[in-house]
C-alpha cells in the first residue's frame, strides 16, 4: 500500500514537473476607434487645383497598433535548452470577415518555431520580422501606428496612398533567423530565406512612390517576391544605460518577378507628363537594398529619438535603372503626468529615379512629414489616444504638389 502511494505520489509530481517546464501564452491587442483620412490628389495640365478626397470611419484596422491575436509557448528541454514559438494573427473586429480578408483568411502576421540556448542565442524558422523591423520598433517614436506623417515607417493602405507609402521590407516568409545573446551590451539578428513565392514580404509597390504610377508601379514592384527570390540581412543592436542604438541592412533579389518581361514602372504622373516617354524600365529581376540607423536617448523626463532609412531599387540587368528613397526623422515621448504621454514626430527626404534608359533625365521629388499623439492610461492594458498626421510632397524637378492628413481617435486594449 505504502509502495503504492509512493508511485502514485511520484508521477504526480513528475507530471507536475512536466507541466512547469511548458507554457503557452494567448496575447492580443484590440485597437478600434473612428478615422479621418484627406488625400490631396497632384495638380497636372488638366487640373491646375489640388483636388482632395475624404474618408470617414469606424476603424477596426487599429489607428495606433494594427489589432492582433496571437499564441506563444516555450518548453524547457533541459541543459539550457528550449523550445519555443509563435503563431500570431491581425485581427479586424469592425469587419464581418475576423481577419478583414476574404481572399486569403486571416493574415499570417509572423509564425514561426526554433530552439534556444543559454549562453549562445536562439534560431527559428517561419514567417519573421526583418532586422530593420525590428530596429524601427525599438527606435521610432511612433511607435509603429498606422497614421500618416512618419517618413520612416509604413502606414497600412486604410490611410490611402502616398510617398510614405512603404520604405522597407517589414516580413519574410519561409525565413531563417538567428539571434545572439546580449554581451557587452551588444546583440546581434541576422536573417536568410530562399525561393519564396509569397507576397506577404515586401511593399505592393516602390516605396516612395505616390499614387500617380497605379497600375504600372504596382504591376511591375509588387512585392520582390512574386517570383523566386533570395533575401538575407543583418542587425545590431546596442545599449548602455539610457542609450540604444540600431542599424541594420538587408537585401533582396527577385529573378521572376512578374509574367511579362521589361515591364515599365513609371514614374510619378506629374513627373512622366514632364519628361514624356520616361520609364524606368526594371524588367523581370530587381534587387533592393535597404539600410537602416536609429537611435534613442532616454533623458528622464522625455525620450528622444533619431532615425535614416535609405531604399534602392535595382534592375539587375540594367544598373542604371533605379529608384532611391531616403528620409530621415526625429522625435520625442514624454509622460507629462502618469496617466497621459505625448509625443511627436517630423522628417524629410526624397525620392530619385536613375538616369532612365529613354531620354537620360533623372527626376526628384522631396517631402516632409510630421504627427503628433497621445495616450490615456486607464489602466496598464487600456488607453484612449489621439493620433494626428500629415505628409506632403513638392519637387524641384517636376510641377508636382500632393499629400495627405489623417486623424484617429480611439480605443486600445491589451490582453
Amino acid at each position: 500500500m505504502k509502495k503504492s502511494l509512493l508511485a502514485v505520489a511520484a508521477i504526480g509530481a513528475f507530471a507536475s514537473a512536466a507541466q512547469a517546464q511548458s507554457s503557452v501564452t494567448v496575447y492580443g491587442i484590440l485597437d478600434v476607434g473612428f478615422q479621418g483620412v484627406t488625400t490631396r490628389n497632384p495638380l497636372s495640365t488638366s487640373n491646375a487645383s489640388n483636388t482632395q478626397a475624404n474618408l470617414t470611419r469606424f476603424n477596426g484596422e487599429g489607428a495606433e497598433t494594427t489589432s492582433r491575436l496571437g499564441f506563444r509557448g516555450t518548453e524547457d528541454l533541459g541543459g539550457g535548452t528550449s523550445a519555443f514559438f509563435t503563431a500570431e494573427f491581425a485581427l479586424a473586429p469592425t469587419d464581418s470577415r475576423l481577419g478583414g480578408d476574404a481572399n486569403n483568411g486571416i493574415f499570417n502576421r509572423q509564425t514561426f518555431v526554433g530552439l534556444s540556448k543559454k549562453g549562445i542565442g536562439q534560431a527559428a524558422i517561419g514567417t519573421q520580422y526583418t532586422p530593420i523591423h525590428t530596429a524601427v520598433g525599438r527606435t521610432d517614436p511612433g511607435q509603429q501606428n498606422n497614421m500618416a506623417g512618419n517618413v520612416i515607417y509604413a502606414t497600412n493602405t486604410s490611410q490611402g496612398q502616398g510617398e510614405t507609402a512603404m520604405s522597407y521590407t517589414v516580413r519574410l516568409n519561409n525565413a531563417l533567423t538567428l539571434q545572439t545573446e546580449r554581451m557587452a551590451g551588444f546583440q546581434l539578428n541576422a536573417i536568410y530565406n530562399n525561393n519564396n513565392g509569397s507576397s506577404n514580404n515586401t511593399p505592393t509597390s516602390i516605396p516612395g512612390v505616390t499614387s500617380g504610377n497605379a497600375a504600372a508601379v504596382t504591376s511591375a514592384v509588387a512585392g520582390a517576391g512574386v517570383g523566386n527570390q533570395v533575401a538575407y540581412g543583418v542587425g545590431v543592436n546596442y545599449v548602455w544605460t539610457n542609450l540604444n542604438v540600431d542599424a541594420a541592412y538587408q537585401t533582396l533579389k527577385s529573378t521572376n518577378m512578374v509574367a511579362g518581361a521589361n515591364v515599365a514602372a513609371a514614374l510619378p504622373s506629374s513627373a512622366s507628363a514632364a519628361v514624356p516617354g520616361s520609364p524606368v524600365v526594371f524588367g523581370t529581376s530587381i534587387g533592393q537594398n535597404q539600410t537602416y540607423a536609429g537611435a534613442t536617448y532616454d533623458f528622464g523626463i522625455l525620450k528622444a529619438y533619431v532615425q535614416y532609412i535609405n531604399y534602392k531599387a535595382i534592375a539587375n540587368t540594367n544598373s542604371s535603372s533605379t529608384l532611391t528613397r531616403a528620409a530621415q526623422q526625429i522625435g520625442v515621448r514624454s509622460f507629462v503626468t502618469p496617466a497621459i504621454e505625448v509625443w511627436a514626430s517630423g522628417g524629410n527626404g526624397s525620392i530619385k529615379s536613375g538616369v532612365n534608359q529613354t531620354v537620360g533625365a533623372p527626376v526628384t521629388q522631396n517631402f516632409t512629414g510630421y504627427q503628433l499623439g497621445s495616450n490615456y492610461l486607464l489602466s496598464k492594458r487600456t488607453n484612449l489616444y489621439a493620433i494626428y498626421g500629415s505628409t506632403q510632397v513638392s519637387s524641384s524637378s517636376v510641377s508636382i504638389s500632393e499629400g495627405r492628413s489623417s486623424y484617429g481617435i480611439g480605443l486600445r486594449h491589451t490582453f
